[in-house]
């Protein structure tokens, strides 16, 4: 059993300076947009696109940016688990002995990987979903859910009069990232012994059953560090969707900076909340790290 050793930390000389030089670099941007461009701050406007009272419910209710918000949670949500799913699929094709099946993994990590995502948001939107969800009738039952089932629906998902332009964004996100996803479970599993695949093998254990107890085990210790990172990229790029008007969380921003003309303060919280977002992301994975390390 592999002990888990943390290393005690302490401030140098070093991080005063490099702390206090970043404190001065982002008092004097700050000085310089309110004095050298003569721009007035006004926070008080934001408040009041976080939440607004409902006078109907008697409530505080959620406003358009806490909409977005949960509309980028979901997107994001979503994204992961397909980029998951299609780069573990085309990480194992990648490493596997049959040119076919490398021949696949390779041409789709190649060509996602080359091809810029504003460019497949557009494919997904006008030629994949908006025709196929036509031609399979998916939009039209979506948008016939009432009740109970349009409520859940619009919750888990979208409302039903966004859900082809959701999906769209979800396809897009997916498969961008689950190209560079591929190619960490590649590296993943290239990583682990030869030995491990021979003893296994030995064992009498099939395939299968190699790549579920022993191969992948191992390599999902390895690469969830920069699993994490494409996760909360994930996250990030999920704003490229706002230019299909998706309302996740940089379409509304922009729909509030408009109405408002408060550009530093509207894309100052949005940027705030993105960072919130991210950075619970990094601490879940860094707690599942540990607990990896634990029981290895």
């Amino acid at each position: 059993m592999t002990g888990v050793y943390l290393i005690k930390k302490r401030t140098t000389v070093l991080d005063i300076v490099v702390t206090a030089t970043l404190l001065f670099f982002l008092g004097f941007v700050t000085y310089r947009v309110s004095v050298g461009l003569n721009y007035h701050w006004d926070w008080g406007v934001i408040p009041n696109y976080l939440f607004r009272w409902d006078v109907d419910k008697g409530r505080w209710v959620s406003n358009i940016l806490i909409d977005g918000l949960l509309t980028t949670i979901r997107l994001s949500v979503w994204a992961t688990l397909f980029a998951t799913l299609i780069g573990v699929l085309m990480g194992i094709l990648r490493t596997r002995k049959r040119l076919l099946f490398r021949l696949i993994g390779r041409s789709y990590v190649e060509l996602i990987r080359n091809i810029p995502p504003l460019v497949l948001v557009f494919i997904f939107y006008f030629f994949v979903s908006d025709q196929l969800m036509l031609l399979l009738g998916v939009d039209e039952f979506i948008r016939n859910r009432t009740g109970l089932t349009a409520k859940w629906f619009s919750i888990l998902v979208a409302p039903p009069e966004l859900f082809t332009p959701f999906i769209s964004g979800i396809l897009t996100v997916a498969l961008f990232q689950g190209a560079y996803i591929a190619e960490i479970v590649r590296a993943g599993i290239q990583s682990v012994d030869n030995e491990q695949w021979e003893a296994s093998a030995a064992l009498g254990l099939t395939w299968l059953q190699q790549m579920r107890f022993i191969v992948l085990p191992q390599a999902a210790r390895r690469v969830l560090p920069p699993l994490t990172n494409e996760f909360i990229n994930t996250i990030k790029y999920s704003s490229i969707v706002s230019i299909i008007s998706i309302q996740e969380l940089t379409f509304q921003g922009m729909q509030v900076m408009s109405s408002t003309q408060r550009t530093n303060e509207v894309w100052l919280t949005i940027s705030f909340m993105y960072f919130l977002l991210c950075f619970s992301v990094s601490l879940v994975a860094r707690h599942l790290e540990i607990s990896m390390a634990e029981v290895s």
